[in-house]
């Protein structure tokens, strides 16, 4: 997360959100807030007592070893996340894309935590408290190597019908890395744009499936949340991309996740995404207001994943003819170590997922090692 000046008061905030008018949110409201869903933020915590959070945060866990609870947030970035996902707007303070949401906060170990427990890697329970949450959606803004744990923790998840979402990272000019969870097959990764619409120079390309905007976004300065800063990050986009996936989701109740996902992607302004993603922006921007204002985007198979082709949930709906061609293998497959979604590929795997096995990890995520396993410090995004 990176701070740029100006600063703003709590009180100007919400004018310099400029993507609310470019995303047409004034008349997605009328239609849908994202009100009846709940997203879970797996962050640094989320302090309820913010103007914009008062009376949108609901009663959640924490996992981080760190003093307080999981209303505490010492960096100020699930805050952000938050508030960018649901936040009321109140006094001119940050208003949330599906600002009818409700968030259930779920705190963990990021980097930068003081006296969190660094020790071992407590996101796989962290997802798994959100899986069994009453939240619909999993909102990841943090990035780190592949762990089992977490991997186990996410097939959890998805086989009980949550849809997950977790930045890309921003490290596009320093290796350009895959990073986890997004680069596991059953989460959206999820991309940042700039204000022209185009891929931002940091925003790492290589297992896009969708980018939101993530450049001169206003949050938190830092944990003591007196003031904003304009910001930029795949975490940023990230809580912009859940919070239209909310309020897709809060105008079709019936849908399940995977057709929640597959609108997302379907109406993400790619020519043509048959054929799959493109290189960095993947199927491009969301753009939640072709669906709830032109009402377009088929939500096709109920039970079969747009991200893998594989069969996640077994539901009484029956699919149309016209839909079988999305439909995989049996088994929810998910993504070992060092594999990932590509976004520079435009060959489709035969379980109809874009999937391309990935040469390495590059060197820079820290890995703290002890006690018998690796644990994963998480970096925010």
């Amino acid at each position: 997360m990176v701070g740029l000046a100006p600063t703003a008061t709590a009180e100007d905030a919400q004018s310099q959100q400029w993507y609310l008018k470019a995303m047409q949110a004034e008349k997605m409201w009328k239609v849908s807030t994202g009100e009846g869903i709940k997203v879970a933020v797996v962050d640094s915590g989320v302090d309820s007592s913010t103007q914009s959070l008062q009376g949108q945060v609901l009663p959640g866990k924490d996992f981080s070893g760190a003093p307080g609870d999981e209303t505490r947030d010492d960096l100020g970035h699930g805050t952000t996340v938050a508030e960018l996902i649901a936040g009321s707007g109140k006094g001119g303070t940050l208003k949330g894309l599906a600002p009818g949401a409700k968030i259930i906060p779920v705190r963990t170990n990021l980097d930068q935590m003081k006296n969190a427990d660094q020790t071992k890697d407590h996101v796989g329970e962290a997802i798994r408290a959100a899986a069994d949450s009453d939240a619909q959606i999993i909102n990841m803004s943090f990035a780190g190597v592949p762990d089992p744990a977490m991997k186990k923790a996410i097939s959890y998840a998805v086989k009980k019908g949550k849809l997950l979402l977790a930045g890309t990272g921003n490290d596009a000019q320093k290796g350009n890395n895959i990073n986890f969870p997004a680069g596991y097959w059953d989460v959206v990764a999820v991309g940042a744009t700039d204000k022209s619409g185009k891929i931002a120079d940091f925003s790492s390309r290589r297992q896009t499936i969708v980018a939101g905007p993530g450049v001169d976004i206003p949050g938190w300065c830092d944990g003591k949340k007196q003031r904003y800063c304009s910001q930029q990050g795949t975490s940023m986009a990230t809580a912009i991309a859940s919070a239209s996936a909310a309020l897709i989701w809060s105008k079709h109740p019936d849908w399940t996740a995977n057709q929640v996902s597959r609108v997302l992607i379907k109406t993400a302004g790619l020519k043509d995404p048959d054929k799959g993603p493109g290189k960095g922006v993947g199927f491009g921007a969301v753009r939640p207001r072709i669906n709830l204002l032109e009402n377009k985007g088929d939500p096709g198979d109920p039970d079969i994943s747009p991200l893998t082709g594989a069969r996640t949930l077994h539901t009484k709906s029956k699919s149309s003819s016209s839909h079988a061609k999305d439909a995989g293998k049996d088994s929810n497959k998910e993504a070992a170590p060092g594999q990932a979604k590509v976004a520079d590929s435009k060959s489709k795997e035969k379980d109809g997922g874009w999937l391309l096995p990935a040469l390495g990890i590059a060197a820079g995520v820290v890995v703290l090692a002890g006690c018998g396993f690796a644990a994963v410090r998480l970096r925010r995004n």
